[in-house]
């Protein structure tokens, strides 16, 4: 009874110091955020539709849904992200099977002969050459009353959802990049065709300007200035071009296309809108630790957390069972009979008593890393919200300069226009309607870019934002 009593005590015992040792148990890091997004009244700009579904779609335009998901599925960063999600799966998978008891089975056979002549001699009962047969089936498994492979696999667990997180996050900032690139490419080609028109004219009038001079209407002076226009604006379509080039090259990769696509494939055009997204009046801020990123930083903050309890356990003794069944006969013909039948069960305990603190240091080191990335956490949450605030300055500016470069570049097409008619009337010189043919051109050049980066605002904003909401 006193050892019944003695047996209870310890497993009672046991019991409390597996719960001590479990680990500290996450708890998400409180934040000061905001309590909604700041929103102007009267807004009526669009919204997305639905928290990441296919952000992109806001632009209207097909061509871009039809890249975003070549990139998705081609992109050698996407695929990479893939693989680490399926190592940290197996990963989970090793530290899951910890809990489980390991079985074997082995198979042993021997034949031994025995020397005449060694000191001591051989039993005269004993023959000199002896055989030896054995199968057995082996079993082996670790009690974990102190968590330590539980606390492994939650740390496998959280690791192979960050890694799930890390994969959304490479995603989110590709199709952003994906966007950003094909804008870039489209206004390379709106440019190099407002160059080419501009071009065209002062070829054009280059040309004529020449017969003048023939005919002695004309001076040399004006006819080298045309010229010199016209040279300028072959240089610029050049640069233009060149720039063009490198857009749809650096899209290509981005798509992950074969090297023979990059060096000479095309790519299909469209036609996006203007969009200029809002976020709607009252819209939670803490909707934004959704964010990937910031999902795959608090993920990997609970497995370190986790990490802790492993370390802590090894604190507490390490017991482990063993067995095995089998037979084991002097020759093959008996080896499965009754009498040859053999069998072991076994425990042993193995306690830590002196190590130099290696234990103790585990744990430091483990609680070390865990504040690391608790620190890692909160300003990966402050920059984030710094991430948006700019993104919504960014988008509004880009807006505002988009509108104001358009009525510019409409203002100066009226006036070249006038420019024109009046050189034609003879009111206005050469020298004036270039100047004026210049500001136009480059009024244009701005108008584009600006129209650019006003769609690459709106994708920059769902990009921080975590895709939409």
């Amino acid at each position: 009874m006193n050892n019944f009593h003695a047996i209870a005590a310890a497993m009672v015992s046991g019991c409390l110091l597996a719960a001590c040792a479990a680990g500290p148990g996450y708890q998400r890091p409180s934040l000061d955020l905001p309590a909604s997004w700041p929103s102007k009244p009267g807004d009526v700009r669009p919204v997305a539709a639905a928290p990441g579904d296919r952000w992109w779609n806001i632009y209207g335009d097909p061509v871009l849904g039809k890249l975003e998901e070549e990139a998705l599925a081609h992109n050698a960063d996407a695929q990479i992200a893939l693989a680490r999600v399926l190592e940290a799966r197996a990963l989970l998978g090793l530290a899951e099977a910890d809990q489980s008891p390991v079985v074997s089975a082995s198979a042993k056979g021997s034949r031994t002969g025995s020397s005449l002549a060694t000191a001591t001699p051989r039993p005269a009962s004993s023959p000199r050459v002896q055989n030896s047969a054995r199968v057995t089936l082996d079993a082996s498994y670790e009690l974990d009353l102190w968590g330590k492979f539980r606390q492994a696999s939650a740390a496998s667990r959280a690791e192979m959802l960050a890694a799930e997180s890390a994969r959304d996050a490479v995603h989110l900032s590709l199709t952003a990049q994906v966007a950003q690139q094909y804008f870039a490419l489209l206004s390379a080609d709106a440019q190099e065709a407002t160059v080419r028109r501009v071009l065209a004219g002062r070829q054009e009038r280059l040309a004529l300007d020449r017969k003048r001079l023939a005919a002695g209407v004309l001076s040399e002076y004006e006819t080298h200035q045309g010229e010199a226009e016209e040279a300028a604006a072959r240089s610029q379509l050049a640069s233009i071009s060149q720039a063009r080039e490198r857009q749809e090259t650096a899209l290509a990769l981005l798509l992950g296309r074969s090297p023979r696509e990059v060096a000479g494939g095309a790519l299909e055009r469209g036609s996006p809108a203007l969009p200029a997204a809002r976020v709607p009046e009252g819209l939670p801020a803490e909707l934004l630790l959704r964010r990937p990123d910031l999902k795959e930083a608090e993920l990997r903050l609970m497995a370190l957390d986790a990490r802790i309890g492993v370390a802590r356990s090894q604190f507490f003794p390490s017991i482990s069972l063993t067995a095995y069944l089998g037979s084991e006969s002097a020759s093959l013909a008996n080896l499965f009979s009754g009498p040859a039948g053999i069998f072991q069960f076994a425990a042993s305990v193995s306690q830590p008593i002196f190590n130099s603190g290696r234990t103790g240091l585990g744990v430091d080191a483990a609680e070390a890393r865990r504040d690391q990335a608790l620190a890692q956490y909160r300003k990966a949450v402050a920059s984030a919200f710094a991430d948006v605030r700019n993104a919504l300055t960014a988008q509004e500016t880009a807006r505002q300069i988009a509108e104001s470069e358009s009525a510019r570049s409409q203002a100066l097409a009226q006036a070249h226009k006038q420019a024109e008619l009046r050189h034609q009337a003879g009111i206005t010189s050469r020298f004036e309607l270039l100047e004026v043919e210049r500001n136009y051109l480059q009024a244009e050049l701005n108008r584009v870019d600006a129209e650019r980066a006003q769609r690459a605002a709106v994708a920059d904003l769902f990009k921080v934002l975590g895709g939409g909401w």
